[in-house]
């Protein structure tokens, strides 16, 4: 995971069926955290549009 990426339940893959949402006082110690993939696609292909301009 990148080092400048921040730890929040908001960009967790599992954050549809967590149960401890939100929950969790600091996410960063969250043992089940894992970065949502999708979101890195999302954020590639939108820098490429913003740079076509």
């Amino acid at each position: 995971m990148n080092e400048n990426k921040k730890v929040t339940c908001a960009v967790c893959a599992w954050r549809a069926t967590c149960n401890k949402k939100y929950s969790i006082t600091n996410p960063s110690k969250c043992l089940d955290f894992s970065y949502d993939v999708t979101l890195i696609n999302k954020n590639k292909n939108k820098g490429e549009k913003d740079d076509e301009n």
